[in-house]
């Protein structure tokens, strides 16, 4: 008892704190400044909003927007402050060579934890926001296909026989509403992947040692010294985010290029299917992928397929759209009245609802807000970058992972243990991941008139 006691009070000798931590005051600073824009920069997201809207004045709908926009950008401030005080104290407290800050006293720690719960809060809500977003899009499948010749086939209906046209096949539809149902919840990590690499680095190769209140670097037994809260966050942070973009270089620049993109496949398959999708993000704005064929049909035999193919391989791409092809002709049917709509429009074939193609401003793409507003005809930008995915968990990876980030920080503030951190965090993740899918499904379906019973 005594020699157990005796070590207690030389690693209590060794625990350096200080009650006069500047790293506090500039982390106060940091939080006014950096709030401070945020306040701006959701302004002005939030004027992007009303203008894809279409809503001129301010109402309560547009206050309670601003202040979802806010508290994303204000959880990333707070994130982003204490990662950086965080890994602050621990590369300098940690230093080989002597300590060159102190700990700040349990009550500063208690601050620095209120901001991380504060980042926490606050990012739920805007990942809660960005669900109901992506859950609630408009989203329209274009089918150009046409029938072949003056073929005529004999319906029963009722007690009398009708001829109609031989129908399209309505299967490539079917095969492009599964693939879209399949990269709703593709991100670019794999989230089981992340949590197995994190363990790894903090269990086994024993990060965790780095969190001890004792400024030397050097593994200890544990549970002989105690852990400093903010020490652990910092371990925490800076493992799951160095994995995490790890991961997203390592798709982005290798698999994706090498292997398999599956945005890039879907927008292919689009082309392939003779099927152009259009999705409604707002009122006034969304995103149209040009699937339509270069050959014109795409039900056809593997023989013509192949050389559709070859074909097209030697042609030079064309522009975004073909203004001299005349509108599809359908049925009065809802699904078929809305192909026929949406086609005719994108056929330039409705002027009063024609619209013009241009070229995103740089700074339009970095604020993500249009200043040429529409007044006569629509406008169409030109996009390479896949911003389509923003209506996807692909193109939120960022937040997504922050998230991810903060839950698993949170947990282990709560219970000291990254076990049990690593494995509710993988709950939450197939938590969310469900909800996704399951109203994302039901959303495709709601919009797009595809039979569920079709969807794998």
């Amino acid at each position: 008892m005594s020699r157990h006691r005796g070590k207690k009070q030389e690693y209590q000798r060794k625990s350096y704190t200080s009650k006069s931590t500047p790293t506090m005051k500039m982390a106060e600073i940091a939080l006014g400044v950096l709030g401070s824009l945020a306040l701006l920069y959701s302004l002005v997201k939030t004027a992007g909003w009303k203008r894809r809207e279409g809503s001129p004045g301010i109402d309560l709908q547009t206050i309670v927007k601003f202040l979802l926009f806010y508290a994303g950008d204000l959880a990333n401030v707070f994130f982003a402050v204490t990662v950086g005080i965080g890994v602050y104290w621990l590369i300098f407290f940690k230093a080989p060579s002597a300590v060159t800050i102190r700990l700040p006293t349990p009550e500063k720690e208690y601050n620095f934890i209120t901001y991380v719960s504060c980042a926490f809060a606050l990012k739920v809500i805007h990942l809660l926001h960005k669900l109901a977003s992506q859950l609630s899009i408009d989203i329209f499948f274009i089918d150009w296909e046409r029938p072949r010749g003056r073929g005529y086939r004999t319906l029963q209906v009722g007690t009398e026989p009708k001829s109609t046209m031989s129908p399209v096949s309505i299967w490539r539809t079917y095969f492009v509403a599964n693939e879209w149902n399949e990269i709703q919840t593709l991100r670019k990590t794999c989230p089981a992947f992340q949590i197995m690499a994190v363990l790894f680095f903090l269990e086994v190769v024993h990060f965790e040692d780095l969190a001890t209140v004792n400024a030397s670097h050097v593994p200890i037994v544990k549970r002989e010294i105690p852990w400093h809260q903010i020490l652990r966050y910092s371990i925490a942070c800076t493992t799951w985010l160095t994995i995490g973009f790890l991961q997203i270089f390592f798709f982005a620049s290798l698999y994706e290029r090498f292997v398999k993109d599956k945005i890039k496949q879907f927008v292919d398959l689009c082309s392939v299917s003779n099927i152009s999708v259009l999705i409604l993000s707002s009122r006034c704005f969304g995103y149209y992928i040009h699937g339509r064929s270069v050959h014109g049909y795409a039900d056809t035999n593997m023989e013509e397929m192949s050389l559709n193919l070859k074909r097209e391989a030697k042609k030079v791409p064309s522009h975004l759209l073909d203004s001299s092809v005349n509108p599809v002709e359908q049925s009065i049917k809802a699904y078929h009245t809305m192909n026929k709509f949406l086609s005719a429009f994108i056929d330039h074939a409705n002027r009063e609802t024609d619209y013009i193609i241009k070229d995103k401003l740089l700074v339009e793409k970095i604020i993500s807000m249009e200043f040429l507003e529409p007044m006569e005809k629509s406008i169409f930008y030109n996009d390479d970058a896949y911003s389509f995915t923003d209506v996807l968990y692909y193109g939120n990876e960022a937040s997504l992972l922050i998230f991810d980030t903060l839950f698993f920080c949170i947990v282990d503030i709560a219970s000291e243990s990254y076990v049990l951190a690593a494995v509710l965090t993988y709950f939450q993740q197939r938590f969310f991941k469900m909800i996704r899918s399951i109203a994302g499904r039901k959303n495709l379906v709601a919009k797009t008139m595809v039979d569920d019973r079709f969807l794998l």
